[in-house]
């Protein structure tokens, strides 16, 4: 989330705040012209003009030199150790010997020769220098304590004390000091803007980090990084639709151009429920060729075209997944999306073929009976005119038989098989009621034809004639006969 990045383009330019060092010089004819006890003696002072001669010509090793010997002067006055001690310390900073000038500086502190307004200037040196020395926490402490004493609070200080406490991993302290400079700097620059994700990306500030990204992406809104960067906040935050909303955004915009990328938006469409949308961006990247065609992404594909309920869709896919060999898995997903689209006999191989690779025969052997047991549903149904031979022949009672088979092949073992038994029981019973409506009805139309074969009987008594109501009913009259008129004339 742009750390390196960060940190290098929020980087302070430390030398450039300590230029304000090498004005030590051009104070000393100022402190000449002080009251008596802050004036240089002649001999002193002829060896420090020398010094200042050659700083001005930037000869510092040889002004060192010089001052060294003011130094070992008898009875130097306070006033004099201290502005030779800070002489010392510009020359050592302007030769990048950073600890030395620290103490040469400290020297000055502690000469006793500084007034209030100096000690607190020199002050703000050491710990500028202490945090170019890399003694970050150091000299940070150093400035604020500066700046907690009264010291005036200027806007490259912010800028400096931000520096120091990131440099020293310090972040808590770092953040106020972060603020003021950021809330100062006009223009803000793009360092300005890093440091602050960065500092808020590790104190885990999301909210107040996706508000400087969000202002980030209206400046540079062609930096994908950033736009990562604001999806990865949201689903830090639990905000997990509007991580999906910017990664939409970056897809729809033509951001994202990775394999890795474009997977991550069919799997964030794939989370929300959107198989099918998923299914068309897999299916075009693979066409396009930006997403690798292998087993793995076919399956993918197909896995979810079967979320969606296109199954016919799936089909194909599946059938080119297995060309590469095809898995169990693989070819138990073509037998269930086969099954859905209703073509049991293509279901039915392979779901044979996964079982022969070790898939779960049970759960195979279900899905292969359930299909055959549809196909009895769509099968014409079975009519109790028909003759016993023709039920037996009907293609209803073939599939309902190829059905019951099915299931007994689901093994014993299985966690199907129980259920496979009750289905059994089901499939049976099913032709069972249908021969007990059959039998029912038979029962009802025999009465009602004895009935009638009775009133027919009766009439002949009457006027000589045998006149059935239904003529239908004449196939019962022998049995009629049998039961009821056993020994008597017709």
């Amino acid at each position: 989330m742009l750390k390196s990045k960060t940190l290098t383009g929020a980087a302070v330019p430390v030398l450039i705040a300590l230029a304000s060092i090498a004005g030590t010089v051009s104070q000393v004819q100022a402190q000449e012209m002080a009251q008596e006890n802050r004036q240089f003696s002649a001999r002193a002072g002829a060896i420090v003009l020398a010094a200042r001669n050659l700083v001005l010509a930037d000869e510092h090793e040889a002004a060192l030199g010089k001052l060294t010997e003011a130094l070992s002067l008898a009875d130097i006055s306070s006033f004099e150790r201290a502005m030779i001690y800070q002489m010392q310390g510009t020359s050592y900073y302007q030769l990048t010997q950073f600890p030395a000038a620290i103490t040469a500086f400290e020297q000055a502190v502690a000469s006793g020769g500084l007034n209030a307004g100096e000690l607190a200037d020199i002050r703000v040196k050491i710990a500028q220098l202490m945090i170019a020395a890399g003694r970050h926490a150091e000299g940070a402490e150093a400035l604020e304590s500066y700046l907690r004493a009264g010291g005036q609070e200027k806007s490259e200080y912010a800028e400096l004390l931000t520096q120091a406490w990131t440099q020293a991993e310090n972040y808590p302290r770092a953040l106020p000091w972060a603020r003021k400079w950021f809330a100062a700097a006009t223009p803000k620059e793009r360092r300005h803007f890093d440091l602050m994700n960065f500092l808020y990306n590790h104190l885990g500030e999301s909210a107040q980090q996706a508000d400087i990204v969000r202002q980030m992406i209206s400046r540079w809104p062609d930096d994908v990084e950033l736009w990562e960067a604001w999806a990865s906040l949201f689903a830090a935050a639990g905000k997990e639709e509007d991580a999906f909303a910017v990664t939409k955004l970056m897809y729809l915009g033509g951001a994202l151009k990775t394999e890795a990328e474009i997977l991550k938006v069919v799997q964030y469409y794939s989370y929300y429920e959107m198989p099918y949308q998923a299914a068309q961006i897999l299916e075009k990247e693979l066409n396009a060729g930006r997403v690798t065609r292998q087993t793995e992404r076919l399956v993918q594909l197909a896995t979810l075209f079967r979320q969606a309920r296109e199954y016919g869709r799936a089909i194909p896919v599946l059938e080119a997944a297995t060309q590469s060999g095809g898995s169990a898995e693989v070819y138990a997903q073509l037998g269930e999306a086969l099954y859905n689209e209703g073509e049991c006999a293509r279901a039915e191989a392979a779901f044979k073929r996964a079982i022969d690779q070790g898939y779960a025969a049970g759960k195979a052997w279900t899905l292969i009976a359930t299909c055959r047991y549809e196909d009895v549903q769509r099968q014409q149904k079975l009519s109790c005119q028909m003759s016993q031979a023709e039920k037996a022949a009907a293609p209803k009672t073939k599939a309902r038989q190829s059905t019951i088979v099915a299931f007994e092949n689901v093994p014993s073992g299985s966690k199907e098989a129980v259920s496979a038994k009750k289905w059994i029981s089901f499939v049976k019973a099913e032709r069972l009621t249908f021969d007990k409506r059959c039998e029912f009805e038979e029962r009802v139309r025999r009465e009602e034809c004895f009935k009638d074969i009775r009133r027919a009987y009766e009439g002949q008594f009457v006027d000589g004639k045998f006149t059935l109501g239904n003529s239908e009913c004449e196939i019962y009259k022998e049995a009629y006969d049998e039961e009821f008129r056993r020994g008597k004339t017709g």
